[in-house]
Formats: C-alpha cells, sequence, structure tokens
C-alpha cells in the first residue's frame, strides 16, 4: 500500500544541543535504511519548513504505524497520513 505523509518536526528549544543531535543522527540513519529498504520510496523537504511529504510503500496500515511511532523524531512530530491508490486514468505501469 502507498501512503503519502506530511511529518512536521517541532524540536523543543530547551533540549540540549547534544540531546536533539544525537536524535536527528539516530533519525537520519532509520530513515535511510527505511529507504534503501524500499519501504520510504520518496522523501522531500519542504522548503522554509521543518518539515516533509514522504510515500511510504508497505504492507498495511499497522506496518506503516510501527514504522512512524519508530521514528527517533517521533514524540516532535506531527504527522497526517494519506492512503494512496492508483488513479483509474493513470497510464503508469508501475506505483513510483
Amino acid at each position: 500500500m502507498l501512503f503519502h505523509v506530511r511529518m512536521d518536526v517541532s524540536i523543543p528549544r530547551d533540549l540540549p544541543q547534544a540531546e536533539a543531535s544525537e536524535i536527528i543522527a539516530r533519525e537520519k540513519a532509520y530513515s535511510q535504511e527505511l529507504q534503501r529498504s524500499g519501504k520510504w520510496r520518496h522523501i522531500w523537504r519542504l522548503a522554509g519548513e521543518y518539515a516533509n511529504y514522504s510515500i511510504f510503500d508497505v504492507k498495511d496500515n499497522e506496518e506503516l504505524h510501527a514504522i512512524l511511532t519508530g521514528l527517533p523524531l517521533f514524540k516532535f512530530m506531527t504527522i497526517k497520513v494519506t492512503p494512496l491508490l492508483r488513479h483509474p486514468s493513470s497510464i503508469r505501469d508501475d506505483d513510483t
């Protein structure tokens, strides 16, 4: 199943810089592992915001939930999920 996900990050200003840097490093490693696996298909940063639009390709809602709640920055995020399915007018043969 494909999902469009918007993630807005709001790290508290009073979080110690060393702790924030460590969480961000773990977030990057986790997201890149998911990208290599094909589950996190696309990620785009939103200009001028600490936010992104991403496309996930996972088995079901439960797998997506597990991935999102596993994000090291999850507790600092507002997330909006939109399930996607092929449009009947699409001429593409794949889901890329």
